[in-house]
């Protein structure tokens, strides 16, 4: 999946949670929890899809999170956990065993097939009305310190979008992709401006 598809995902799924747990959610770092495992991509060591999406890693990740912030970790962790459980799974699949087992486990939908833009696009849209209905869109523009998380999901938009790595971006996902970079980047021009003033 796409990172259109991740941050959709992550934001609708985080949502969810934090209103069945009653918590408050922060945005940027919901964001930046939908697509924290693809920081592998980035680190040479480390396969694309491998120990950082495993479900199992991630779940040792979060234990001194759960015990520190107990339900309000949760949403984040659902979050992060989607970007491997939903968006990998139906776009080829992830190690989500390791270090258990290095299968790959998911279903061979391409990344670029019809079907999976129509879902992300999908996706998108639903996510979007929901940032808009719920007023959360004011959040990002709020002075909060942790806007500056924002960097990681801007340039995972960036990365695919300008320097077709790791993967190519389809020309029917280039809206969505510009709309988040847009809103990641003012959201973090506002916190950048915000602290000069202060």
């Amino acid at each position: 999946m796409y990172a259109v598809g991740h941050f959709a995902l992550g934001y609708l799924s985080g949502k969810v949670a934090s209103r069945f747990l009653g918590v408050e959610l922060n945005l940027s770092l919901i964001f930046f929890a939908s697509v924290f495992p693809d920081i592998d991509i980035v680190i040479p060591f480390l396969e694309h899809r491998g120990p950082l999406h495993s479900v199992l890693v991630l779940c040792l990740l979060f234990v001194p999170l759960f015990l520190l912030y107990r339900r309000r970790a949760v949403p984040y962790f659902v979050a992060v956990v989607q970007h491997s459980l939903i968006g990998d799974y139906l776009t080829g699949g992830a190690q989500l065993l390791w270090p258990v087992s290095t299968g790959v486990y998911g279903v061979a939908v391409s990344v670029d097939s019809l079907s999976n833009v129509v879902l992300e696009w999908v996706l998108f849209v639903v996510a979007v009305v929901v940032l808009f209905r719920t007023k959360d869109v004011k959040l990002l523009f709020s002075r909060c310190l942790s806007n500056r998380l924002l960097f990681v999901p801007l340039m995972t938009v960036l990365l695919p979008a300008l320097l077709t790595f790791p993967l190519h971006l389809p020309l029917a996902l280039l809206f969505p992709h510009l709309f988040f970079l847009g809103l990641f980047a003012l959201s973090i021009l506002v916190r950048l401006n915000n602290h000069d003033k202060t």
